[in-house]
């Protein structure tokens, strides 16, 4: 536990920016979540509208340094090929991974 004053503001900032962080994160990648099913499901229309969504916060989170801007750039991209993928109906659309395991494997 901190012991000076100045150790306690710094410990209790930095819970109150941890939190921010983890809500920030979270609702990015449920976005992405959301357009990845999109996508899957051949709802190319609603993958594009909740692509742009998505780009906006990832954009935001990336401005206030909540992410990496180069991570945003990545996440915009990978999903923005994904998406022009489904369009013209090339590539094996394939659901999103579950848990970390998952992704890895994938």
């Amino acid at each position: 536990m901190p012991h000076s004053a100045s150790a306690k503001k710094r410990h209790r900032q930095n819970l109150r920016n941890r939190e921010r962080n983890r809500v920030v994160k979270s609702e990015i990648r449920s976005k992405v979540r959301k357009v990845l099913e999109a996508i899957v499901s051949g709802d190319v229309a609603s993958a594009k509208e909740q692509f742009k969504g998505m780009t906006k916060s990832t954009d935001r989170a990336a401005s206030s340094g909540t992410i990496h801007r180069n991570r945003a750039a990545r996440i915009k991209s990978r999903i923005s090929a994904r998406i022009k993928n489904a369009e013209k109906g090339t590539g094996a659309a394939k659901p999103p991974a579950k848990g970390r395991k998952a992704a890895t494997k994938a």
